[in-house]
């Protein structure tokens, strides 16, 4: 059993990795928007740990997931929100008033 703390990165990636085969680096990075040295940091450690495959090709490399025998601990972080996000939110916001004429 591999305990992965919620609320982290390495609980983001796993999930997704859980959800979506076919997956690349790539898609990671857009998915998470998280910078791609991270991801490819923690794809290795768990590449070491045998918990993912990394199979590369010329143009991307996609990642195949070993193991499915996850737990995952602890509360849930909150986490940051984007700026990207925050502006949706307040659109969202402006969006649901009533307007009258």
């Amino acid at each position: 059993m591999i305990e992965i703390t919620i609320g982290t990165l390495e609980e983001q990636i796993i999930t997704l990795l859980q959800k979506a085969y076919p997956i690349t680096i790539s898609d990671l990075v857009r998915r998470l928007h998280v910078p791609r040295e991270r991801i490819e940091w923690v794809l290795h450690k768990f590449q070491v740990k045998g918990i993912v495959k990394l199979e590369p090709l010329p143009d991307k490399t996609f990642i195949r997931l070993l193991r499915n025998d996850f737990h995952f601990i602890g509360g849930k972080q909150p986490r940051k929100v984007t700026k990207q996000e925050k502006e949706e939110a307040e659109e969202q916001e402006e969006d649901t008033g009533i307007m009258y004429s």
